[in-house]
Parts: structure tokens; C-alpha cells; sequence
């Protein structure tokens, strides 16, 4: 049988638990219960918490599951996916260097881009949107693909840019396999996107293939 968090004895309860002792005095299942809020018909949402944990393999790998992924999971929804989301990605980013405000080299974008997209086992495409001062002014999930590869759609990513008033831009894309070696696919947008920038008057500055622990510049020779 389920028990409800307003059936614990006050001081076992989550929240109280946080006052009285801080938020690290508390598990990890515990933690994610307060996030949640609220379990469903049967399920507490301590055991909730507990069950995303158990199924995922840990706290880990459940950070690193993206919201649609969440929002499919018995018990969990759109709106409980997006505050997980948004409090692994606060923990990410207060845990990572601070970010340049000005892109000067491939280190600056590599920065970004390993922010966004730390942890993913689905390989997604971003697209950096920089001002004429080389400044990110956007960054935008352009698509999410297998874990083995991402479509690059040259007109999506010229469009996205545009829309959102450029000057310059770059891409990036994650490998969950940990494996750097950019594919032909890789190589070939990167050569078209390369040709296409300046025809519609924007600069491409480079494109990355980022990992968790490295990453690759595909293009130092299209770098201002």
C-alpha cells in the first residue's frame, strides 16, 4: 500500500525535513518528491519519486532524460517532465564554468554548447545565434535525432538565424556514443551550410561535435 506524505508523522515529511534540516539531509527520492509536488491515484508521490529513480538506474541517468521522454511515464505529465527538466538543467548550470559573454575562439562556443547539451543520450543539434559583436544572443534546439545521428537541415538552420535577427551564427551537435569521429553526413552539411551562410548574409563561425568530456571543431577553416 501506498502512503501518502500527509500520512508521515510531520517530522518524517519531506518539506519539514528541509526546514528543520536542509535540503542535504534529504534523499535523492525525497528531493524529487518535493519537485513533483503530488503522486497519483495509488501512488504516493514518494513513491513516485522512488520508482523514476529505480526504473531509470539512478539520479544520473534520470537527468539526462529529456522532458517528452518524462511526460510519457505513468504518474508524470507535461507540467511534472518540465520541472524535472528545469531543476537538473539549474543544477547543470550552476555546476559548470561561467560562460563567455563574447565568442573570441572554438573554446567560447565549445563552452555553450557542453552546457546545453551535458548528459543528452539523444544526439540534438543547436544552433548559436551571435550579434555582430560575437555575442550569444540565442541558443536553439534545432532537432533531436537517434542516438546515432541528427538530420541538418541547411534551410531550417539559415531560418532559424534569421528569424531571430543574427548576424553570425554556429552549430553544434552532441555524440551520446562518446565517439568524436564526425560521420560523412556530419562533414557534408557542414560544407553546405559553409556555402550557403554568406548568401544570405550571415557569417558561420564554426561547427562543433561536442562529447561529455571533449570536443571537436569541424570547421577551422571557415573561422573568421
Amino acid at each position: 500500500m501506498s502512503i501518502r506524505v500527509a500520512d508521515l508523522p510531520e517530522d518524517d515529511r519531506p518539506r519539514e525535513r528541509l526546514w528543520r534540516k536542509g535540503a542535504a539531509a534529504l534523499s535523492n527520492a525525497e528531493l524529487i518528491a518535493l519537485i513533483l509536488r503530488q503522486g497519483r491515484t495509488g501512488e504516493s508521490v514518494l513513491d513516485l519519486a522512488a520508482r523514476l529513480l529505480a526504473d531509470h538506474g539512478g539520479l544520473d541517468r534520470l537527468s539526462s532524460a529529456c522532458a517528452e521522454e518524462l511526460a510519457t511515464l505513468p504518474g508524470v505529465g507535461p507540467a511534472k517532465a518540465a520541472a524535472l527538466v528545469a531543476a537538473f538543467q539549474l543544477g547543470r548550470n550552476l555546476g559548470g564554468d561561467a560562460l563567455p559573454e563574447t565568442v573570441r575562439r572554438p573554446e567560447d562556443l565549445a563552452a555553450v554548447a557542453r552546457q546545453e547539451l551535458a548528459g543528452l543520450r539523444r544526439e540534438r543539434v543547436l544552433v548559436l545565434v551571435l550579434d555582430a559583436g560575437n555575442r550569444v544572443q540565442r541558443v536553439i534546439a534545432l532537432t533531436d535525432g537517434s542516438v546515432d545521428r541528427s538530420l541538418l537541415p541547411v534551410r531550417e538552420v539559415l531560418n532559424a538565424v534569421l528569424r531571430n535577427d543574427g548576424v553570425a551564427f554556429a552549430l553544434a551537435h552532441n555524440h551520446p556514443s562518446g565517439d568524436l569521429t564526425p560521420s560523412p553526413q556530419d562533414l557534408h552539411s557542414t560544407e553546405a551550410i559553409a556555402l550557403a551562410a554568406p548568401i544570405v548574409g550571415l557569417r558561420f563561425l564554426d561547427h562543433l561535435i561536442v562529447t561529455d568530456s571533449a570536443w571537436l571543431n569541424l570547421t577551422p577553416r571557415h573561422r573568421d
